[in-house]
């Protein structure tokens, strides 16, 4: 029987990247989404597309909690997302939804949680960092005995080289969905150009 897996996907390039290396490894893969009052839908529209694509079973789970405003910086280099933290940054998101996942993994009987969580370019997000994973699996050990054990294999990875294993896998970058403040066009929502999402996403695709 082949091992189950729960694979935390968003839609993103990082998240479809991890959720397509998953099924490559021959595990059979759950892609879980989490609702929580995003500012759009469309990212839950692109996973569950993705989902469609590559023949991977889909959930979403809904959750609120009263989070705070943040401001959505535009026309910020590559460099200056890497000196400090986001203003975009969302206390506890992604804790929240590891645990979520946790949680989800006991009901479905998967042994492992996929996250495509990376820091080389994304060190504006404290908990994207290798030292957030490593406190969160020790505190898993502590709070879930025998629980799921969490895999991250783009950790390491900088945006360009996961984009490099997006192609590789047939993935291009209107594939995937990364803007904060879409426009609406005539032909629906189309991406900034300008957050922080999109000029990763372009640095990622332009240098791969």
């Amino acid at each position: 029987m082949r091992t189950r897996v729960v694979v935390l996907h968003s839609g993103g390039l990082d998240s479809t990247v991890c959720l397509v290396m998953a099924q490559q490894a021959g595990l059979q893969v759950v892609s879980l989404g989490i609702e929580y009052g995003q500012r759009h839908h469309i990212e839950l529209d692109y996973a569950a597309s993705q989902c469609k694509r590559f023949g991977i079973e889909r959930k979403v789970l809904k959750v609120s909690w009263d989070k705070p405003d943040r401001p959505l910086p535009i026309n910020r280099s590559v460099d200056e997302l890497r000196k400090s933290v986001s203003p975009a940054f969302l206390p506890a998101r992604n804790g929240l939804f590891l645990m979520l996942a946790c949680a989800e993994a006991a009901g479905l009987q998967a042994t492992e949680i996929w996250t495509g969580i990376n820091s080389v370019d994304f060190s504006g997000y404290p908990d994207c960092t290798p030292e957030f994973l490593a406190s969160f699996k020790k505190m898993l050990r502590i709070g879930i005995p025998r629980g799921p054990k969490i895999v991250a294999p783009l950790l390491r990875k900088s945006k360009p080289q996961i984009a490099r294993i997006a192609a590789r896998m047939g993935l291009s970058p209107s594939d995937t969905w990364s803007c904060y403040r879409p426009h609406i066009t005539t032909s629906g929502l189309s991406p900034c150009g300008k957050c922080d999402a999109c000029v990763l996403h372009a640095y990622a695709w332009t240098r791969s």
